[in-house]
């Protein structure tokens, strides 16, 4: 039985990147399309389609880590450093995907917005 459906999308992934699969499915919901629409525009994956009722996503072999954060932790505008210190392994080296009032993002752009949020994953 699933709970967490972002996890599971992280989890199919980043077990396809491990094998060397190019091709993964991955379950369906808004909140899935819209990360997986920030990991497209940041070149982690090539594409994805709606195939059935899931996701079938291209991948293009870039990514080494990604999980789902749990909690989802809230975080002001200007703490956005503490949480890529704790989830990133190097400065300037992959992205938080976060949720704001306008959207989901990667944190750089939440940081050029002046946004605050939620934390909902990581990718590098």
């Amino acid at each position: 039985m699933r709970h967490d459906s972002l996890a599971d999308c992280f989890s199919s992934i980043k077990n396809a990147e491990k094998v060397g699969k190019d091709v993964c499915y991955t379950p369906m919901s808004k909140l899935i399309k819209n990360v997986l629409e920030v990991m497209k525009n940041s070149g982690y994956i090539k594409d994805f389609e709606v195939e059935g009722r899931k996701f079938k996503v291209k991948l293009n072999h870039r990514i080494n880590d990604c999980n789902a954060i749990k909690p989802r932790f809230s975080f002001k505008k200007d703490e956005l450093e503490k949480w890529e210190k704790r989830y990133l392994p190097a400065a300037g080296f992959g992205i938080l995907i976060v949720t704001t009032p306008k959207g989901v993002m990667t944190h750089e752009k939440a940081k050029e917005m002046g946004e605050g949020g939620k934390l909902l994953g990581y990718v590098y």
